[in-house]
């Protein structure tokens, strides 16, 4: 598992006061990109230098917990599953003060050659660095 913390910021909530639902959508795409910091160079030369993206194909959210300004929480990134060319990856977002699960997102990614635009298989290190934390 990797974790991600941080504060919920002013300018993530909405008018009733706590966290837009499109907003935990970004804060799961922060956790990946943190998730892939133990590649070389991180999610950024992935997907710039080495031009390989993990894009979205299918997501699955439950919220149970509203999150609040100020509010600071842990994100934990563990893999499902991982595939020739696809993995899923499980994020829990819970609220640090109390423990509370906030959310739980089940997220598909299929592994992708940027400039083609096309499914590619996955290189041996974004593949060794799933299958080191896949959920037992």
């Amino acid at each position: 598992m990797v974790v991600l913390e941080r504060a919920v910021r002013f300018d993530e909530v909405d008018a009733a006061g706590i966290v837009f639902f499109g907003t935990i959508v970004a804060y799961v795409h922060e956790a990946m990109e943190h998730f892939f910091d133990q590649l070389e160079g991180g999610y950024a030369r992935l997907i710039m230098e080495r031009r390989v993206g993990v894009p979205a194909v299918k997501l699955e959210a439950e919220f149970s917990a509203p999150l609040r300004y100020g509010d600071r929480m842990r994100i934990e990134t563990s893999v499902a599953r991982v595939g020739k060319r696809s993995a899923e990856l499980s994020y829990r977002i819970l609220r640090e003060r109390d423990g509370v699960s906030c959310a739980t997102l089940r997220h598909t990614v299929v592994v992708t050659d940027l400039d083609a635009l096309a499914s590619c298989d996955m290189p041996p290190d974004v593949r060794a660095a799933l299958e080191a934390h896949l959920a037992g």
